[in-house]
Protein backbone atom coordinates (compact mmCIF):
# COMPACT_ATOMS: atom_id res chain seq x y z
CA UNK A 1 0.00 0.00 0.00
CA UNK A 2 1.50 3.45 -1.09
CA UNK A 3 1.05 5.88 2.30
CA UNK A 4 1.37 9.59 0.76
CA UNK A 5 3.05 11.88 3.69
CA UNK A 6 2.05 15.56 2.93
CA UNK A 7 4.16 18.25 4.26
CA UNK A 8 3.06 21.61 3.54
CA UNK A 9 5.06 24.41 3.45
CA UNK A 10 6.76 26.16 6.50
CA UNK A 11 6.08 30.04 6.44
CA UNK A 12 10.15 30.42 5.59
CA UNK A 13 9.30 28.21 2.59
CA UNK A 14 6.18 30.53 1.42
CA UNK A 15 8.77 33.58 2.32
CA UNK A 16 11.48 32.21 0.55
CA UNK A 17 9.44 31.67 -2.70
CA UNK A 18 8.06 35.46 -2.59
CA UNK A 19 11.61 36.66 -2.19
CA UNK A 20 12.57 35.18 -4.64
CA UNK A 21 10.07 36.53 -6.93
CA UNK A 22 10.76 39.44 -6.09
CA UNK A 23 14.03 39.71 -6.21
CA UNK A 24 13.68 37.99 -9.73
CA UNK A 25 11.16 40.79 -10.85
CA UNK A 26 13.99 43.47 -9.47
CA UNK A 27 16.63 42.34 -11.53
CA UNK A 28 14.30 41.98 -14.65
CA UNK A 29 13.44 45.60 -13.76
CA UNK A 30 17.70 46.08 -13.79
CA UNK A 31 17.02 47.53 -10.31
CA UNK A 32 19.73 47.87 -7.96
CA UNK A 33 18.80 47.10 -4.22
CA UNK A 34 19.99 51.40 -4.02
CA UNK A 35 17.54 51.80 -6.78
CA UNK A 36 14.93 49.94 -5.40
CA UNK A 37 15.35 51.46 -1.90
CA UNK A 38 15.23 55.28 -3.83
CA UNK A 39 12.02 54.13 -5.76
CA UNK A 40 10.19 52.48 -3.19
CA UNK A 41 10.85 54.66 -0.19
CA UNK A 42 12.22 51.76 1.66
CA UNK A 43 15.24 51.76 3.86
CA UNK A 44 18.74 49.23 2.16
CA UNK A 45 18.96 48.00 5.41
CA UNK A 46 15.64 46.70 4.86
CA UNK A 47 15.38 45.80 1.44
CA UNK A 48 18.79 43.77 2.46
CA UNK A 49 17.45 42.50 5.31
CA UNK A 50 14.52 41.14 3.33
CA UNK A 51 16.47 39.39 0.62
CA UNK A 52 18.54 37.50 2.75
CA UNK A 53 16.46 37.01 6.24
CA UNK A 54 12.84 37.14 4.81
CA UNK A 55 12.10 39.96 7.52
CA UNK A 56 10.58 42.82 6.62
CA UNK A 57 6.99 45.26 7.58
CA UNK A 58 3.96 44.82 5.62
CA UNK A 59 3.68 48.35 5.10
CA UNK A 60 7.36 48.21 3.36
CA UNK A 61 6.76 45.34 1.28
CA UNK A 62 3.29 47.06 -0.16
CA UNK A 63 6.18 49.85 -1.31
CA UNK A 64 8.23 47.36 -2.35
CA UNK A 65 5.95 45.82 -4.50
CA UNK A 66 4.41 49.16 -5.57
CA UNK A 67 7.79 50.36 -6.65
CA UNK A 68 8.32 46.61 -8.89
CA UNK A 69 4.84 47.13 -10.57
CA UNK A 70 3.85 44.09 -8.61
CA UNK A 71 0.40 45.35 -6.34
CA UNK A 72 -1.88 44.21 -8.45
CA UNK A 73 -0.43 40.46 -7.90
CA UNK A 74 -0.73 40.81 -3.90
CA UNK A 75 -4.07 42.61 -4.50
CA UNK A 76 -5.02 38.83 -6.27
CA UNK A 77 -3.67 36.93 -3.50
CA UNK A 78 -7.34 38.08 -1.70
CA UNK A 79 -9.72 37.97 -4.59
CA UNK A 80 -12.27 35.41 -4.11
CA UNK A 81 -14.10 34.48 -7.13
CA UNK A 82 -17.69 34.90 -7.33
CA UNK A 83 -19.65 32.20 -8.33
CA UNK A 84 -23.63 32.19 -9.91
CA UNK A 85 -24.09 28.79 -9.58
CA UNK A 86 -23.73 25.46 -8.26
CA UNK A 87 -22.57 24.23 -11.81
CA UNK A 88 -19.79 26.96 -11.76
CA UNK A 89 -18.69 25.81 -8.70
CA UNK A 90 -18.77 22.24 -9.50
CA UNK A 91 -16.93 23.28 -13.16
CA UNK A 92 -14.33 25.73 -11.54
Amino acid sequence: MNEFIFYPKSPNDIAKELVEKIKRQRKLLKFSQIQLAAKSGVSLGSIKRFESKYEISLNSLIKILIALNLEKDFENLFTQKIYNSIDEVING
